[in-house]
């Protein structure tokens, strides 16, 4: 009767874990600076959880942000078109999934900066991460990741 159970549970933990990437879409374009290899590193991440990534680092970034509505200040080292929505910054595939599960009325959602722990960024998590929202160039909060 034990492995029965196992077998059951590890059964729903695939199928939940299954269920949890199928909301991502099947690719991504990620528009960086060239030099940038933190960028690279989360196109490698975003890879690993299903998504085909395309890198573009000859576009011109201050358009690409102005395009997608991140707010002025705001931004982050690469800029990400996925599905319906705008990623902006190296922001936790936590976040990323609950966009795409939960599918809000916005542009995308973004975190600021290069934080230290995040994807593509080596380190542990040392300070809560707050990822934002954004709609043509306003923000609102999205979530608090602690460490």
């Amino acid at each position: 009767m034990n492995r029965l159970t196992a077998s059951l549970l590890s059964s729903a933990l695939l199928l939940g874990a299954t269920s949890a990437q199928a909301a991502l879409p099947d690719e991504a374009t990620l528009y960086k600076n060239p030099q940038c290899g933190c960028c690279d590193e989360y196109a490698r991440h975003l890879e690993e959880q299903g998504v085909d990534v395309t890198i573009v680092d000859d576009a011109q970034l201050g358009e690409i942000k102005q395009q997608a509505g991140v707010p002025y200040g705001l931004g982050a080292c690469h800029t990400i078109e996925m599905g319906e929505y705008w990623i902006e910054g190296h922001v936790p595939m936590e976040a990323v999934t609950k966009l795409f599960d939960e599918q809000p009325d916005v542009g995308g959602i973004g975190l600021v900066g290069m934080p230290i722990g995040t994807p593509g960024m080596p380190g542990p998590q040392s300070e809560p991460y707050e990822v934002y929202t954004f709609t043509d160039q306003e923000d609102a909060p999205f979530m608090t990741l602690e460490p």
